[in-house]
């Protein structure tokens, strides 16, 4: 009869995080020491920068580059480009106005036809590029001039609608009461510990290297102070915003599709290496298209939202920087331009050191061409960084 082996014990946090260093593998380390050292110089310069009200306006200032910087990862992992994003959430956003304004339609309803248009000009520009064999990079470039000119003919003459419906003004200007944030709070808490304890006990259970329940424990314990120390600063001033509320439900849901679905393992084997994932049966065209439907989809979202921030659809809405600022999010964030690399909580990061930068150069007084000029060094900087990380990880 044979005795089972205990588990293997995994080397201590330090290791591990030296270990994946010396590989390359460096993870979004990089991007959070450069948001630590940009608030801290920004705080230096201004003491407003890290009060509890600027950091909510910042979290606001973020909502709709983050949502739509979501989309781009899937796009980037997949391997593919997709430069109709911002025009979609403009023609999303105005239809949103036009079902309300014109239509009478309620906010829910108008909100869920807004998030089902993006979602179909995925469709059709994904199967463009599938079956016709049209590469993403022209299809979207003809897909950001063509929805452009479908969302000047929605506005009309007007070019610009009120937002007036309750609901939607609230996505991006209310936030929640101090116990309903209490509860968030710990169920945010309490369910990070289940995934971090159960892969744990999953790994025990296989026989493979673990963390030590020490490690797990820190690793919970840090998490649960960051949140709930987040969640009082917030609470200080008018609460946990909502649009915070609806960029973390997309983090969760797509990180959980990404990493704990076949189909988000599809995604990585496709931006790795088509062609091997092809053979392996991994059924490649489906799944693009797939991509490119939620990526506008939740464009689409982006739309609601910039239509509540603003109070109004206009022939302005997703226009301007916002496409390219999405695109700076995920690869600031840690996603690869090169496919097969990328984790869904990269957008927001990337998301949060533009809207960071742009954030404090607005409270010095800075003009809006001193933070084109920084976004784009900050840009430079992560795509060399993930270009040495890749280097480094060739040579092992």
């Amino acid at each position: 009869m044979t005795t089972r082996q205990p588990p293997r014990v995994a080397p201590s946090l330090w290791a591990r995080v030296k270990s994946r260093l010396q590989a390359g593998e460096w993870g979004p380390l990089p991007v959070l020491i450069g948001l630590v050292l940009i608030w801290a110089f920004f705080q230096t310069q201004n003491q407003n920068f890290l009060t509890p009200r600027n950091l909510s306006n910042l979290i606001l200032q973020i909502g709709v580059t983050g949502t739509i910087g979501i989309g781009m990862v899937m796009i980037l992992v997949l391997g593919e480009i997709d430069l109709s994003l911002g025009a979609v959430s403009g023609v999303c956003a105005g239809v949103l106005g036009v079902l309300m304004a014109q239509n009478h339609w309620s906010g829910p309803a108008a909100i869920l036809a807004a998030v089902l248009v993006g979602g179909l000009i995925g469709v059709l520009q994904g199967s463009i590029i599938v079956f016709v064999g049209v590469p993403a990079f022209i299809v979207t470039l003809a897909g950001y001039l063509a929805w452009q000119g479908v969302q000047i003919i929605l506005l009309g003459s007007v070019g610009e609608l009120l937002v007036q419906d309750p609901f939607i003004r609230g996505l991006a200007s209310d936030y929640l009461s101090i116990p309903a944030s209490i509860v968030l709070t710990a169920v945010i808490i309490a369910g990070a510990a289940a995934l971090i304890l159960s892969h744990r006990a999953r790994r025990v259970r296989a026989g493979l290297k673990a963390p030590t329940f020490s490690v797990s424990a820190v690793q919970v314990g840090g998490f649960a102070v960051a949140v709930a120390a987040l969640t009082a600063w917030l609470d200080s001033y008018f609460g946990v915003p909502y649009i915070l509320v609806i960029l973390l439900s997309l983090m969760g849901l797509l990180t959980w599709l990404m990493s704990r679905t076949v189909f988000g393992r599809h995604l990585y084997a496709i931006g790795g290496n088509a062609e091997a994932a092809r053979r392996a049966g991994v059924p490649v065209g489906a799944s693009r298209i797939a991509v490119f439907a939620i990526a506008s989809a939740l464009a689409g979202l982006a739309g609601v939202l910039s239509a509540s921030r603003q109070f109004a659809v206009s022939t302005g809405t997703g226009g301007g920087t916002l496409l390219l600022e999405s695109i700076a999010a995920a690869v600031i964030g840690g996603t690869s331009l090169f496919g097969g690399r990328g984790q869904i909580f990269n957008a927001l990061l990337g998301a949060l050191v533009i809207g960071s930068v742009e954030n404090g150069l607005d409270l010095l007084g800075q003009p809006s061409s001193t933070k084109d000029i920084a976004t784009g060094i900050i840009l430079i900087v992560a795509v060399s960084v993930d270009a040495l990380s890749r280097r480094q990880q060739a040579q092992k």
